[in-house]
């Protein structure tokens, strides 16, 4: 392939003082869609999407521009000059030509946009999803989850079957390697807007039931700060409700009650005085618990016998007692918290420490409703909650997350190497973050975590 300045050479347009360079390359940038015609398209298309490493500003504008007009001529064959630098070019070009696909794509009318355009970009992604980092995968399903032609059921199951093949899903977890780790995170927050009562997350739960919970706790992330057990439990908790039949069920429901078993502790045993045999009584991590019994509340609506006759009588009298535990501190935690809050408004409950208290009450409230539910003879599974980091309003189910949309007229830094996460962060209460000996408790020590 010559080189861009070869290419201008070619068309006449380059000129050979170099005080002049920087204007000629912006004329020529200007004058290129001049010369997209015919056979001449795709190779102009090449060479604009070439140009976007450039760090001039005025002259990557210039590129945007061009590349967008040249786009409303042709798609097709704007799309396979940027394609084959994705595929083939350089790392600064490659970066570039996806930022622009997922930043531009959306900006171009229904006509240019037409169904054979966009099942174009859905082959020519496949080609580059075969091997794309965690941060490219991300603005691939940003940029296809964006095509009006997979907004049908059909179009976003297509996109959940992307995302399991990224995922890797046929293959063994290994949960102490943090590759494996993040790409499964990665690719289940791809997947989880995707889900909706048409569109199932049975596979996914399905894996998390099986290869996941069981390793919880050796889990490693690349990520620092991060609650790994905790997201893995959060993104299960978001799947569970979409979970369709599943093959497996009474297995992997066991295997998720015996998870939330390891939270939901005994309570400790009392000496002859009727004191605390033990030093100290046991944590309840609330956000695991919230996590932990909302996935098992779902999955046991599918199998509502499973407390009753998949268990044996002392099992259940095992759970009973530790639910019964559990309720007795709730209600301890419930209290306290909303006299914290209480006669708090406005920006009074913006402060850092409120917001804190705000999503402990949270917690708190929906894991005593899912409680109350299963303490029911038979146990019941109708009441609804909506988990403590969802927003509380109406959403359509597999509507896309709203992203930033980087349309800035400079050309993007560079990233750092390094992992990365994906752009929706939620608010993510650390596990023990509410949690305080029971039989002394002081709600403030609380707050402060471990």
């Amino acid at each position: 392939m010559p080189s861009v300045e070869e290419l201008y050479r070619n068309y006449g347009i380059l000129a050979d003082a170099t005080e002049q360079v920087g204007q000629i390359r912006r004329q020529a940038i200007k004058e290129l869609p001049q010369f997209a015609t015919g056979e001449n398209l795709p190779r102009v298309a090449d060479i604009l999407t070439q140009l976007l490493q450039t760090d001039d500003s005025a002259e990557f504008n210039l590129v945007n521009n061009a590349l967008l007009s040249i786009f409303k001529m042709d798609a097709k064959g704007t799309l396979g000059g940027l394609f084959s630098q994705i595929l083939q070019g350089e790392d600064i070009v490659r970066e570039r030509a996806i930022k622009f696909l997922s930043t531009k794509l959306k900006t171009l009318p229904d006509e240019v946009l037409t169904k054979e355009v966009e099942e174009l970009i859905l082959t020519e992604s496949k080609k580059v999803l075969e091997d794309v980092t965690g941060e490219e995968f991300v603005l691939f399903m940003k940029i296809l989850s964006g095509l009006k032609s997979l907004q049908t059921v059909s179009g976003r199951q297509q996109l959940v079957e992307l995302v399991a093949e990224q995922a890797d899903l046929e293959q063994t977890f290994n949960p102490s390697d943090p590759d494996c780790v993040d790409r499964l995170l990665q690719c289940t927050r791809q997947a989880v807007p995707l889900f909706s009562k048409n569109v199932h997350s049975t596979r996914f739960v399905t894996y998390f039931c099986e290869q996941v919970l069981p390793n919880l706790s050796t889990l490693t992330t690349p990520v620092e700060g991060l609650d790994i057990q905790l997201e893995v439990l959060k993104l299960l908790a978001e799947m569970s409700s979409f979970c369709g039949d599943m093959e497996k069920l009474e297995t992997n429901l066991r295997k998720l009650f015996d998870k939330l078993l390891e939270y939901m502790p005994l309570p400790p045993e009392e000496a002859e005085n009727g004191e605390n045999a033990g030093n100290e009584e046991p944590k309840l991590q609330f956000s695991y618990v919230e996590c932990l019994l909302y996935s098992f509340h779902q999955l046991g609506r599918k199998l509502p016998d499973f407390l009753t006759a998949k268990l044996n009588a002392e099992k259940l009298k095992d759970f009973k007692i530790r639910l019964q535990y559990f309720a007795r501190g709730l209600q301890v935690y419930i209290r306290q918290l909303r006299l914290a809050l209480q006669g708090k408004t406005g920006e009074a409950l913006k402060t850092e420490e409120n917001k804190i208290k705000v999503v402990a009450l949270k917690i708190t409230n929906n894991i005593n409703v899912l409680i109350k539910d299963l303490f029911h003879i038979p146990p019941s599974y109708k009441s609804t909650v909506t988990l403590s980091w969802k927003p509380v309003q109406k959403v359509e189910m597999g509507q896309k997350r709203a992203t930033e949309d980087t349309t800035s007229g400079s050309p993007p830094k560079k990233s750092p190497a390094g992992p990365k996460r994906d752009a929706r962060q939620i608010y993510n209460p650390p596990s023990g973050k509410y949690s305080s000996n029971l039989s002394n408790f002081n709600y403030e020590r609380s707050l402060q975590g471990k």
